[in-house]
């Protein structure tokens, strides 16, 4: 079984998340996709996130209209933070050792992949499928490290758009799974 990870804080969730999923399982081997929900990435700021269950359930309401084969994943909440992606690869290959993972990531993260722990154990020991995002060079990624660059469409939702606008008191409902964004409204997120 060929499982697509998709790691991310998901603060909030949007459809651009979802879309890629959506693209990774049309468009590539992969038999599964599962969000893995990060309860913090080391390289961002810890205050601008909502607490860790209100980012499982927006996940889980988000994809459970979904394709079955999305899945949310919340290994990382349970295991020492920061929550690094060698660790959490590791303790996957443990507990599900008939499953081979690829990493996928957007290309500007993957610009910043020579900070991560462990890095060069992550590019030999696993598959990465890395998709093109705005202003990064996905040729000069190819060329530096062993990934493989999927041409997935472009996705400029981003989460901190929707955060910003909320503080606004803008209605982001068309950005997000409906479930999602009710929850995220019953809970007065991200309102200053």
């Amino acid at each position: 079984m060929k499982t697509g990870l998709f790691f991310g804080s998901f603060n909030p969730i949007h459809n651009g998340h979802i879309a890629l999923a959506g693209y990774m399982l049309e468009f590539t081997d992969l038999d599964e996709i599962w969000f893995v929900v990060s309860p913090q990435n080391p390289l961002k700021k810890q205050h601008e996130l909502a607490p860790d269950k209100h980012r499982l359930e927006m996940t889980k309401l988000a994809i459970e209209d979904f394709n079955p084969r999305i899945s949310l994943c919340d290994i990382e909440m349970n295991m020492p933070r920061p929550s690094y992606t060698i660790d959490t690869l590791e303790a996957l290959d443990k507990q599900y050792p008939m499953r081979k993972f690829t990493v996928l990531m957007g290309a500007d993260s993957m610009e910043s992949i020579h900070k991560w722990k462990d890095f060069e154990a992550l590019l030999k020991n696993y598959r990465f499928m890395v998709y093109p995002r705005l202003g990064s060079n996905v040729g000069e990624i190819a060329l530096k490290y062993n990934v493989e660059i999927i041409n997935a469409p472009i996705m400029e939702l981003s989460s901190t758009f929707l955060r910003n606008s909320i503080l606004k008191n803008k209605n982001v409902s068309y950005f997000m799974p409906i479930k999602a964004y009710q929850y995220l409204i019953d809970n007065q997120l991200y309102k200053a």
